[in-house]
């Protein structure tokens, strides 16, 4: 039998025989692809490198159980998804205290991230651009970083006072521009 060459036939045969380098031989093809969109929600190359693989591991099961006319497609719109997937987990704790009155909880409990949803992780992200640089600092080393007000305190050298202000006036202003237009 001559050796599949297509992304269908080699779909096809893996789904036959369970050889797991004719996945390899797939996502070779579209490594930079992945990894591509990987970079551009992560924002850092060893983060979007630990998604790739993590995106390939996702493959051997996945490919078995999703029929998939058009890979290249599929296996973007997989890619994002897991970013997405990766960013809500680290946002998670700072989406539900911002968001209480503008994202409904089912948001953070559902698995599949629509566009609505993905525009909400832009939307929030765009907000924490637009706070000023104290409020933003300290907001993102807080909520994203997880770090205590201590903590901060040290990085930022600023006194506790001036920590505990930017973050609950950061949080405010946030929850502000995400509730309007911004």
């Amino acid at each position: 039998m001559a050796e599949p060459q297509t992304d269908s036939e080699i779909l096809q045969h893996y789904k036959k025989s369970g050889d797991l380098s004719l996945i390899g031989k797939l996502f070779t093809r579209y490594t930079s692809l992945v990894y591509g969109v990987c970079l551009k929600y992560l924002k850092d190359r060893e983060s979007a490198k630990d998604a790739v693989m993590q995106v390939f591991e996702k493959l051997i099961s996945s490919l078995k159980s999703h029929e998939v006319e058009n890979f290249k497609g599929w296996l973007y719109v997989t890619a994002r998804n897991h970013c997405l997937m990766e960013l809500r987990h680290k946002k998670g704790k700072f989406m539900e205290e911002i968001s209480s009155n503008f994202v409904e909880s089912e948001f953070l409990l559902h698995l599949e991230v629509d566009e609505e949803q993905e525009e909400d992780l832009r939307k929030m992200e765009d907000c924490i651009n637009k706070l000023v640089d104290g409020q933003q600092r300290c907001v993102r080393l807080f909520y994203l970083e997880e770090k205590c007000y201590k903590d901060i305190a040290t990085m930022t050298g600023l006194d506790m006072n001036h920590v505990k202000s930017f973050i609950q006036n950061g949080k405010r202003n946030l929850k502000i521009c995400m509730e309007g237009n911004g």
